[in-house]
């Protein structure tokens, strides 16, 4: 699914008026008439109480006003709210004019704010996508007056005083809503960590735009849901056997944090790698090999740590860093692997300590063989690169990382974002607050490792794309199952098989 800009957003919009021969304010009423829709499906006229809109003087505002016909013909009891101005869009103003007479409506002033009871439905039609300057004068008194009351606040497209795609000023003034329904794509805002307490929960709503227009819009921003990764995964042949599945190498594990070795480990095996290989320390073994029968164990011949690196020849992909330690040892045995696995195109996974290393010894960072794979989180991104100055620098930082060093980068949030070596990112649609526990990260360098070991089957790209999907979606299932709080990193691997079944192609007929 494209991630538009503002400036696309309205070209589809034109695009799609001049497609199906219709007006901007057809396109309008088709937005409301699908906003109206959602809205009725989820609370009934005594459910919703006296609805509260506010309007803006733009198409946003209008958006709002045809809603808030069409709620009050569906019996459903609304009371309009309008910023004062010298001008309104015209469809604005049209909208305006159709409101049926006995629909109460005001003009707002600094010292006329709407009184909303506790608990009311107010909805935000005050400024959408074409936003460019912060909020001020009666408008700012207004949100504020909103965040302050106890309502229950759907924002129409995207909260007012939200920029589309860019940075928002420190002193920002934003609409806290509840509930985003936004129109047939999300918008980059939604996706970013800053913004969540004004986007809330957010919905996409279909409005019919221009299928061709989207489909020849040149985005380097996705968002992956089911239907983008769906077929990825090939189905396995009747007579497939080990070899066609990959061998992988994980080294990992140190004493104290041979956990997070067979949480690696076991989701390795969980994502359908052929072989695997685990190289921990000796006093990992009787663990390893208790928890995690189907893994061969390599022992390093150091009782706490790892200080060597086996041959690599056998190995279709490594990876590197769960429950590792940082001893110069085993930053000797991560300079090896950076420089044998390049000469011999063995592909890499590279998380945890492997990249606090790789934090520490910038210089390590040039010896990445191509299309590498590094899964941090923020605080060990920003140890490979600096800090950020906002969201949107986050991912600037994380595009010009991927482009010069020809590595893909997951970096790990509630909407994973994939950084690839072209400069396109991908964010993931799957995941559950109840991953947010130890060993989630630990999960998902298996799951990748297998996948990077499939390439016969499939490319960098897609064994990233299908991984982090897969994982997200693991652990959907297991907080479905055991509820957020109680889902474990165990739980999450128990349901791997699951998700890439519902991925895996179906067979042809």
């Amino acid at each position: 699914m494209k991630i538009l800009s503002a400036d696309q957003t309205h070209a589809a919009d034109q695009a799609t008026i001049k497609t199906d021969r219709i007006s901007s304010l057809d396109l309008m009423e088709r937005a409301a008439t699908a906003l109206a829709d959602w809205l009725m499906r989820r609370l009934s006229p005594s459910e919703a109480g006296e609805t509260h809109i506010l309007c803006g003087p733009g198409n946003n505002g209008g958006d709002g006003l045809a809603l808030a016909r069409l709620l009050h013909l569906a019996g459903y009891a609304v009371r309009v709210w309008l910023l004062p101005t010298e001008k309104r869009s015209a469809d604005c103003q049209t909208n305006l004019d159709r409101l049926p007479t006995n629909v109460p409506q005001t003009e707002i002033a600094a010292d006329a704010l709407p009184t909303l009871p506790d608990g009311a439905l107010v909805v935000d039609a005050l400024f959408g996508t074409g936003l460019s300057r912060p909020l001020e004068g009666v408008a700012a008194a207004l949100v504020r007056h909103l965040n302050k009351a106890k309502a229950r606040v759907l924002a129409v497209d995207i909260p007012s005083g939200l920029f589309t795609d860019a940075p928002q000023p420190a002193d920002r003034v934003v609409v806290r809503a509840y509930h985003t329904v936004s129109f047939e794509l999300p918008k980059l805002a939604f996706l970013l960590p800053h913004n969540a307490e004004y986007v809330g929960q957010w919905h996409l709503v279909p409005i019919g735009l221009d299928a061709k227009f989207l489909d020849k819009a040149k985005v380097d921003h996705h968002f992956v849901d089911a239907d983008f990764v769906a077929g990825k995964l090939p189905r396995r042949a009747m007579f497939s056997h080990k070899g066609l599945y990959g061998h992988a190498l994980l080294l990992a594990g140190s004493k104290g944090k041979i956990g997070a070795c067979v949480l690696a480990t076991r989701a390795c095996l969980r994502s359908g790698v052929g072989l695997l290989t685990v190289r921990t320390p000796r006093i990992g073994y009787d663990i390893l090999q208790t928890t995690a029968p189907e893994a061969m164990a390599l022992v390093d011949p150091n009782q706490e740590c790892l200080t060597e690196l086996p041959p690599l020849k056998s190995y279709d992909a490594v990876g590197m860093g769960p429950g590792m330690g940082q001893e110069d040892a085993t930053k000797a045995v991560l300079e090896q692997l950076l420089r044998e696995a390049g000469e011999q195109d063995i592909a890499l996974v590279l998380d945890a300590d492997a990249l606090n290393l790789l934090g520490a010894n910038r210089e390590l960072l040039e010896l990445l063989p191509p299309d590498t794979v590094l899964t941090p989180h923020p605080k060990e991104f920003e140890r490979l690169t600096e800090p950020a100055r906002d969201d949107y620098h986050r991912l600037e930082l994380l595009r010009n990382f991927c482009q010069k060093h020809r590595c893909y980068c997951v970096l790990k949030g509630a909407y994973t974002c994939l950084g690839t070596p072209d400069g396109t990112l991908y964010f993931n649609s799957t995941g559950s607050p109840g991953m947010a526990s130890g060993g989630s990260g630990d999960a998902l360098t298996g799951v990748l490792t297998a996948l990077r070991a499939q390439s016969n089957h499939l490319s960098p790209l897609d064994a990233c794309l299908l991984g982090v999907y897969a994982h997200g979606r693991a652990g959907t299932l297991a907080a479905e199952a055991l509820g957020q709080a109680g889902s474990l990193a165990h739980d999450l691997i128990e349901k791997l098989g699951l998700a890439f079944e519902e991925l895996t192609a179906s067979e042809e007929w």
